[in-house]
């Protein structure tokens, strides 16, 4: 059923992250329904936007990140491929800063 993916560690953890974050933001929700407000986000937006453009913003890094680790290895005279944890943690961290500030 799942063999249409590369399905290595990071992708998964990816993945269940984005899963537990949607239920997360469900949950919450229901309990407190959410206000728009305006951030650096050039919009008015709810929790909701905010997830759903910094999710946007997670899978954009992630691809960039792919794209470009070879020339980064070679650019930086590494052996391999930087890991694909520097840029999971990477698109964490602009996920939580669009969610906070947007």
């Amino acid at each position: 059923m799942f063999q249409w993916m590369a399905w290595t560690t990071p992708v998964a953890v990816f993945f269940t992250c984005i899963a537990l974050m949607l239920c997360g933001m469900t949950i919450w929700e229901i309990k407190s329904p959410t206000d728009t407000r305006k951030g650096f986000l050039p919009m008015e937006t709810t929790r909701g936007d905010r997830l759903f453009i910094g999710l946007l913003a997670a899978a954009y890094t992630n691809l960039a990140f792919v794209g470009l680790s070879g020339w980064m290895a070679e650019w930086l005279s590494m052996e391999t491929d930087p890991s694909i944890w520097i840029s999971f943690i990477v698109s964490i961290g602009l996920l939580v800063f669009i969610m906070r500030k947007g």
